[in-house]
């Protein structure tokens, strides 16, 4: 995935202020079960918020390694939350 431009990332943050965490990190860690729930959430929604109820000390690390995992951008990631976008793919 391209890196997210300043304005982009600007306006998904807006957009996920309103947003529910869909995904929570807690005990059982980043284990394939978390990756495909978290990747099903991204291909239906697009901009995902997670929370990290556990793994609070390398949430700084695992959010960068969770988006480049699941293909997605990073676009923030504030204290236990990080919210990830990446964009549907087009309808034919």
């Amino acid at each position: 995935m391209q890196p997210l431009t300043n304005t982009e990332k600007r306006a998904l943050k807006a957009r996920a202020q309103r947003l529910e965490p869909v995904a929570k990190l807690g005990h059982a860690g980043m284990s394939e079960a978390f990756l495909q729930g978290l990747d099903a959430a991204l291909s239906a929604h697009g901009l995902v918020k997670m929370k990290f109820t556990d793994f609070k000390d390398e949430r700084k690390t695992l959010a960068p390694l969770i988006a480049e995992k699941t293909g997605s951008g990073l676009v923030m990631q504030v204290g236990n939350v990080a919210v990830f976008f990446r964009a549907k793919p087009p309808v034919e």
